[in-house]
């Protein structure tokens, strides 16, 4: 496997030689969440997670692609089977790339239920590196004093990922919040 270091913490990895499961890890490890939220999601109907995600090209180091957009959780109204597998929509470029993920998470994650919707705006490209642009938009968020937006950086290849890790987190986070909610309304001894 070839790792090359780029700014800002991720590698762009050469995936050829490896099994799906170390080419997952290493995706997940390749994006960041640079910037991330605190608050948990809704218990009951659907969360929305925007975020401006930066990529960049290890080719053209001074220029990014940002993307404005948000990440639909639903929790299902009635509860299905427990082996449900989750719907996540428009999260990966290619089919490839979704395969991986699913086969992945069926086997590392309980997200059993959940329907994951990813809504992108327009992307725009602009001149500074990822770095830089990630500096920029975290300190016009600052200074709106928005702590609901979160920053995700990754390579353009991995841009499904970083959505999803995002999103994964979110959830994973939220997990304790959402057991006390249901405890609170009577669901839960």
């Amino acid at each position: 496997m070839l790792n090359k270091p780029i700014e800002h913490g991720y590698t762009v990895m050469d995936f050829r030689e490896s099994d799906p499961r170390q080419r997952f890890l290493e995706a997940w490890s390749a994006v960041e969440i640079v910037r991330s939220v605190t608050y948990s999601l809704f218990t009951f109907g659907e969360s929305l997670l925007p975020y401006y995600l930066v990529c960049g090209d290890k080719k053209v180091v001074e220029r990014a692609l940002v993307t404005r957009g948000e990440v639909r959780i639903d929790r299902p109204m009635i509860i299905t089977a427990h082996a449900a597998a989750p719907q996540l929509r428009d999260f990966f470029e290619t089919q490839e790339e979704e395969g991986v993920a699913r086969f992945l998470l069926a086997r590392t994650a309980q997200f059993s239920n959940l329907r994951l919707q990813n809504q992108s705006g327009t992307r725009r490209t602009v001149d500074q590196s990822v770095q830089a642009t990630v500096e920029k938009l975290t300190k016009e968020l600052d200074q709106q004093g928005d702590d609901r937006v979160a920053i995700l950086a990754a390579p353009r290849r991995l841009a499904g990922v970083a959505l999803l890790r995002y999103a994964a987190e979110r959830i994973w986070r939220s997990g304790p919040d959402n057991v006390q909610e249901l405890r609170e309304r009577g669901f839960l001894p």
